[in-house]
């Protein structure tokens, strides 16, 4: 062996051993955080609670007087799904708050610390502009205000609550500096902070945040506005039309309810506004959301009597659609003590189970999307910017101090200003622009009382049981299904909605006349509520929930109702011919078709083109089944060629930066119809286009896309090539860093599906096609039998990067399989791989 050779493996030797160490160090680092699911662990103080100092001090406090009263068992499956058994309901929620900190501490951390408008704490500059827009809007007041109200008035959720607390911080005391490698990441890149005790008010805070995202449309209001001030009311109300009842299904028809219907709504045409006076710049950004945004996004469940089964009792079926995030937004959890027998979905960081199901009832849910934010133009005061002008007089504003602390930076102090309409939102004010705008909400005019309903719904025993429960879900209101062992099938939508003197909420409103004040709110016994309707099902998809005789406004605005079409389709072409079944239901949660192209495809037909590759393009259309799945071509064709089609139809109008806010798939349903519609002619050449001419320009410019995009051969042009999901982790994942990213993400993955479908992985024109919200999780509960239930979430149940149960679940959910959703002790015990023994101190 000569001398260079001997030199170069003494080199490739000394990099493996460095490259051992490495690993070894990596290793060690991404596993101290995992969690011990097995043996036994006594939740007693740990000594340095003797003389606590720091941080410390804080969590013995809160720990002292809050531990388990008897042993708690903890039953993990191999894909760490977790059961606890505990001889109480404090114990139990002690326990499951531990178990949350085991395997979500830092989704926890990061998820309070939005509610509170306190994510720059955490990164830095990067998140002010969040913070202010939050504090802005008083989430954090609103939880204080609900936090007063739960130690007041709800003493059995406080206590859940309080020994909730308790368990996530017997975990802290021990832990705190090691939740997670993210945190350790961060508080290499910036300053650390302290992990402090988790209190109830955190959970009441994330109630706060759903309550936000779920019924926020404050912003739609903004755009309707811009509309209207940019193309005039009449041409806006055309390109946003109102649902179309005539073709599309409604959840809860009048004649199918319970209970009778007396009142009726204020309504009035939208006022006269000059929108010049008025800026439309926010005070700081919102933040983009765990739960999800965007115009397709939405929710399916649905519910089919034993009538129709082949069991003979119901099936119920859920698959809520929210933001896509690493970890899943959902924890799957079982719950069991005496009075509590509950399987299902929980919220990291929320005692109870949010969805699922009892040893009586199950439930699912879909979001109503009622309007319930207004938006009010107030009069300011040209000598004092504290008051503004309410029926003919000044009123003195209240005026809050916020505090924003920077990691690595300055405290920042904003002034937030509230009229009697809610907090001023937009920014810095001046002569041209004088007008401020005032957010009227909901959730900040009532406590809400959230967490109380979710304990109540998991212990009802009946559909009474189950309705009193919903009078406490204020926001956000919720399409509730429901089902139980007596064979009962049903439909409740609770919530606040409020009356308005007039109007509808359309747009901005003059907030100085008190004519568009809030009178009231909706009855809870005239709100929507059905049980056991004639059809034997029940189908919610953010559809319309009320016919045009239901005497009041919920909203205008609501889903297409092709998702309800499509379910309320498949539904009855099977029970037509046979009982439906699980595997049915699971079919339609995995249901890729698409009314949109039913719409548009046989429109090209009769097209023709000197082009080869469009040629090749209408004939792979021809012969599409309109399944967008990943495998296909035409799935791909057709959704460029849509993005380019809603542009060439609005773009001349509206203006490019305005082609999102002014679509309606309703609208281009219609328009479809309407081959002489004007919209088809491009305002900005001298020629008068045809519809012909902009399908065939769209499809021209669909398949030069593709093939800039995707290259020359079109084989290659499959929609998974193109639909992708990456579960991306809050924050690392989305820090541009690709070696940080690897640790935490996951992805891309090709994923069936898209926007406005059953499998609705949505995606946005601005990045085609990148999914951005999705299934968060689907269900399917058979009432014959419980442990024949079945779950699957899109990714896993730790939230701790290289866990074996940190990405397990990605590819049943990828291919629409599931895991079976055991709740019996038989069931649960046989399944079991890890046994944790919680002990209470001596």
């Amino acid at each position: 062996m000569n001398r260079a050779v001997r030199i170069l493996l003494i080199i490739l030797g000394a990099l493996g051993v460095l490259g051992l160490v490495m690993a070894i160090a990596f290793a060690s680092v991404t596993q101290s955080a995992f969690p011990d699911v097995d043996g036994e662990t006594v939740l007693a103080l740990p000594d340095e609670c003797q003389n606590p100092t720091g941080a410390e001090e804080s969590l013995c406090v809160a720990l002292t007087g809050h531990g388990l009263k008897a042993p708690v068992h903890v039953l993990r499956d191999k894909n760490g799904i977790a059961n606890i058994y505990a001889e109480n309901p404090e114990d139990l929620f002690f326990a499951q708050g531990y178990v949350h900190a085991q395997d979500r501490m830092w989704q926890m951390e990061f998820w309070r610390h939005i509610a509170q408008g306190r994510i720059s704490e955490i990164i830095g500059e990067p998140g002010i502009e969040n913070d202010k827009f939050i504090r802005t809007s008083g989430w954090n007041r609103i939880t204080a205000a609900n936090m007063a109200y739960y130690e007041k008035e709800l003493p059995e959720a406080m206590n859940a609550l309080t020994a909730y607390s308790a368990g996530v911080n017997a975990y802290l005391v021990e832990n705190k500096d090691d939740i997670a490698i993210s945190q350790r990441i961060l508080g290499l890149v910036g300053d650390p902070w302290e992990i402090e005790p988790w209190e109830p008010s955190d959970s009441i805070g994330w109630g706060v945040v759903m309550a936000w995202d779920l019924g926020g449309n404050w912003s739609e209001e903004l755009q309707r506005a811009k509309l209207y001030d940019l193309i005039g009311q009449e041409a806006t109300d055309e390109l946003l039309p109102g649902y179309p009842y005539d073709m599309r299904p409604v959840i809860a028809p009048t004649s199918d309810f319970m209970t009778a219907i007396a009142g009726r709504n204020g309504t009035a045409a939208a006022p006269a506004t000059d929108w010049s006076r008025i800026s439309t710049d926010l005070i700081g950004e919102p933040p983009a959301f765990a739960l999800g945004t965007g115009p397709f996004l939405g929710s399916n469940n649905w519910v089919v009597s034993g009538e129709h089964t082949e069991t003979g009792l119901p099936l119920l079926a859920n698959d809520p659609h929210l933001g896509i995030q690493m970890p899943s937004i959902w924890y799957q959890v079982g719950l069991h003590a005496p009075g509590w027998n509950v399987t299902g979905f929980s919220f990291a960081g929320i005692p109870g189970v949010i969805i699922g199901h009892n040893d009586r009832i199950a439930w699912g849910v879909t979001n109503v999307g009622p309007d319930v934010q207004d938006l009010f133009i107030e009069k300011i005061n040209p000598d004092n910017p504290n008051q503004y002008e309410y029926m003919g007089e000044w009123r003195d504003m209240n005026v809050i101090e916020e505090i924003i602390k920077v990691n690595g930076g300055e405290d920042i102090v904003l002034n937030v200003r509230e009229t009697l309409h809610g907090p001023i939102i937009n920014d810095v004010l001046d002569d041209e622009q004088p007008d401020a705008l005032a957010m009227r909400w909901t959730a900040a005019t009532d406590p809400s009382r959230i967490l109380q309903s979710v304990l109540l719904i998991n212990q009802a025993e009946n559909f009474d049981d189950f309705r009193e429960a919903l009078r406490y879900w204020e926001n956000p209101s919720q399409n509730f299904v429901y089902a139980d062992l007596d064979g009962n099938i049903g439909y409740q939508m609770p919530g606040l909605v409020p009356i308005r003197g007039s109007g509808e909420g359309m747009v901005p409103v003059p907030g100085w006349t008190g004519e568009y004040d809030w009178t009231g709110y909706i009855p809870y016994d005239e709100l929507p509520v059905m049980l056991n309707p004639e059809r034997g099902y029940i189908v919610t998809a953010n559809h319309a929930v009320v016919d045009e005789e239901y005497p009041y406004f919920i909203n205008r605005d609501w889903a297409s109702g092709d998702r309800g079409q499509r379910i309320v389709d498949m539904i009855t072409s099977t029970i037509a011919e046979r009982p439906i079944t699980a595997d049915d239901f699971a079919a339609i949660h995995t249901d890729s078709r698409s009314f949109r192209a039913e719409s548009y495809v046989p429109l090209l037909a009769g097209l023709s083109s000197d082009n080869a590759d469009v040629r090749q393009a209408l004939d792979l259309l021809s012969g599409w089944d309109y399944q967008e799945r990943t495998d296909s071509v035409a799935a791909s064709i057709f959704e460029i060629f849509y993005m380019r089609l809603a542009h060439n139809i609005l773009a001349d109008e509206v203006g490019e930066d305005n082609v999102s806010d002014a679509y309606s798939t309703i609208f281009f349903h219609q328009l479809a119809k309407d081959p002489a519609a004007h919209w088809w002619d491009d305002t900005s050449t001298p020629t008068t286009e045809t519809s012909a001419d902009i399908l065939l320009k769209s499809l021209d410019e669909a398949v030069a896309w593709l093939k800039e995009n995707k290259g020359d051969d079109m084989k290659s042009w499959t929609w998974g090539s193109l639909h992708t999901a990456t579960f991306a982790s809050t924050p690392l994942g989305e820090s541009g860093i690709g070696p940080i990213e690897a640790i935490v993400n996951r992805g891309p993955f090709p994923v069936d599906g898209g926007s406005d479908l059953v499998n609705a992985n949505n995606w946005s024109w601005d990045e085609p096609a990148v999914v951005t919200s999705h299934p968060s999780m689907r269900m399917i509960v058979d009432m014959s039998n419980f442990d024949a239930s079945r779950w699957v979430i899109p990714t896993g149940q730790s939230g701790h990067p290289y866990n074996p149960n940190y990405d397990d679940q990605i590819e049943l959910w990828l291919t629409g399989k599931y895991l079976p959703m055991l709740s019996s002790r038989e069931a649960v015990e046989a399944a079991a791989e890890n046994h944790l023994i919680l002990q209470p101190e001596n």
